[in-house]
């Protein structure tokens, strides 16, 4: 079963197509990472599944119903986004943040209710941020911001969240923090999650579904295991590597050739 998916979708800018009538089924209660090199309209993907673009051709399709037909707030109420490097307004508080994921079931006939409250309160509770409720979104470091605005999404209390990587400029301990946190919300709620990743690495040891972008069009979807391999990496991001067993997880491991400190190569010729 699908939570989205597209028909002969084209997206573009100008006289520039970036997506070339891709059809894409994205799979109902997994993790799905979109993958590709810089420019190959993953981010522009992403955003026309959340509405935010218009199509030049072809649709997006909301659990089989045209998104461009639906009423905005019912469209909020299915799926919550989280752009890239999103912004908040000065002195913003994280709570005063986290309530604006209410912000679809308002209306000048039902004001703020217990449903809302509780919607909050829990967002705060799952992403960890009750203690950090009153401080100022610009006052916290990048992990807890980013903390913020996933509970943002998920007070919205979506079936699907779409993020725009949402690891990019955090450090390795804040990046495991948030996937774990993308991750166990999966797990345990059974949320949609798609997501756009520079790591390779990681999309492949959290994603079920990987979805491989190239030359406007989709070069190879499925699990990880299943179409992770040395080919894909050099025609998707024309980079040269091992594929091993992640020790781990299990998953595949990407190893870049490159210059470098190799102390394989030292060792052997210390001893020639």
């Amino acid at each position: 079963m699908s939570a989205i998916s597209t028909e002969t979708l084209s997206l573009g800018y100008g006289e520039t197509i970036i997506i070339d009538e891709l059809n894409l089924t994205i799979p109902k209660g997994e993790i799905t990472v979109f993958i590709g090199s810089n420019g190959c309209g993953k981010s522009t993907l992403l955003r026309s599944l959340a509405r935010l673009m218009k199509p030049k051709g072809g649709s997006v399709l909301l659990e089989g119903k045209s998104i461009a037909k639906l009423p905005t707030k019912e469209v909020a109420k299915e799926l919550a986004i989280l752009p890239q490097g999103p912004a908040a307004p000065e002195g913003l508080t994280v709570l005063q943040l986290v309530k604006q994921g209410r912000y679809p079931y308002q209306n000048w006939l039902k004001q703020w209710s217990a449903e809302d409250e509780e919607a909050v309160n829990k967002a705060l509770k799952a992403t960890r941020m009750e203690e950090l409720a009153e401080r100022t979104v610009d006052s916290l470091s990048g992990g807890q911001r980013q903390r913020a605005w996933i509970a943002m999404t998920l007070a919205q209390e979506t079936d699907i969240i779409l993020l725009d990587e949402p690891t990019t400029y955090l450090d390795m301990t804040h990046q495991i923090e948030i996937l774990d946190l993308l991750f166990e919300l999966n797990e345990h709620e059974k949320r949609t999650i798609v997501m756009v990743l520079h790591d390779l690495n990681l999309a492949c040891r959290y994603a079920h579904h990987l979805v491989a972008i190239k030359d406007k069009q989709i070069y190879a979807e499925g699990r990880p295991e299943s179409i992770i391999n040395c080919q894909l990496v050099q025609d998707v991001f024309e980079m040269d590597c091992e594929v091993t067993r992640d020790p781990l997880f299990g998953t595949p491991h990407c190893i870049p050739y490159g210059r470098g400190r190799c102390i394989v190569q030292q060792v052997a010729e210390s001893h020639a």
